[in-house]
């Protein structure tokens, strides 16, 4: 009997954060730490040595979160992190052997507490630094609603290589409803993941702000002046001491432990409140 439906194939990809330390110019200077995207480079048609997010195949039996686990682990050595299934995407040209439908994941992690390392058909490995620039944008009212575009560079660059990218946002709002248009202009990176890069971005600092998404880039015990600084990292904004502290109070439980090899007053070191509930209005 022939086949009623057309099957797609259909493929799980990881967009991994981290802040790190970025090599500094001057060696005199303390790195400065920066949001970072892990990518691998392709060792295989199509897009062979191009820089992309890690990803792969689903299996027929697998699940999705099988699959994007199984993936992270043979082709970077990451297992056992904090992964969020962020959006699916289809557009049927975006993979050039086949019509091919994604699920895109976003995980964070405390690089220290992890060892990188290309696997399964990955010729290269590493972390990149995240820079983005506004090149356009314009802001039409509607009746009901409003248009916003956005141009965008995506800068990303370790110490060999940098990546750009160009991307369109337009975001409308119709009667309430929110929909996000994105379009690649130019891309370094393979497929469509700048497309991917970008939404998981923005998707990450709406998090920040209501969710405890920023401590699983934090080690078991920080002080409080480290914390507002992945806060700030991810926000992309400087913020007040005294607000942001007011803000996260009930988040962190204070230890009785104090910053080691501080140069200065050692600062106290507290911990994430497992208990700790968002506030319900």
């Amino acid at each position: 009997m022939e086949k009623e439906y057309f099957r797609p194939s259909v493929t799980v990809d990881s967009i991994i954060f981290s802040i790190r330390d970025s090599q500094a110019e001057n060696y005199r200077k303390l790195p400065k730490k920066e949001l970072q995207i892990l990518l691998i480079k392709r060792a295989q048609e199509p897009f062979k040595d191009k820089w992309s997010l890690p990803g792969t195949f689903v299996g027929e039996k697998e699940k999705l979160e099988e699959a994007v686990n199984r993936s992270l682990e043979e082709k970077t050595n990451i297992k056992n992190i904090y992964l969020e299934q962020l959006y699916t995407w289809g557009d049927p040209l975006r993979d050039p052997r086949t019509r091919v439908i994604s699920t895109s994941y976003m995980g964070l992690v405390d690089s220290d507490n992890i060892q990188i390392k290309a696997g399964k058909n990955v010729g290269d490995i590493d972390w990149f630094n995240i820079k983005l620039n506004t090149l356009k944008q314009s802001n039409k009212e509607k009746k009901n609603g409003y248009c916003k575009t956005e141009e965008i560079e995506i800068i990303l660059t370790n110490k060999n290589e940098t990546l750009k990218s160009k991307v369109k946002v337009v975001k409308e709002l119709v009667n309430g409803n929110l929909i996000i248009y994105t379009q690649i202009l130019q891309s370094d990176l393979a497929f469509d993941h700048a497309k991917l890069l970008i939404y998981a971005i923005e998707r990450l600092k709406n998090k920040v702000e209501y969710t405890t998404i920023a401590f699983n880039l934090m080690p078991e015990r920080f002080t409080l002046t480290q914390l507002q600084q992945v806060y700030e990292i991810l926000l992309d904004k400087p913020l007040l001491k005294a607000n942001f502290r007011r803000k996260i109070a009930d988040m962190v439980i204070e230890t009785d432990q104090q910053e080691e090899n501080a140069g200065h007053r050692p600062s106290r070191l507290f911990k994430f409140n497992n208990n700790w509930q968002p506030h319900i209005f």
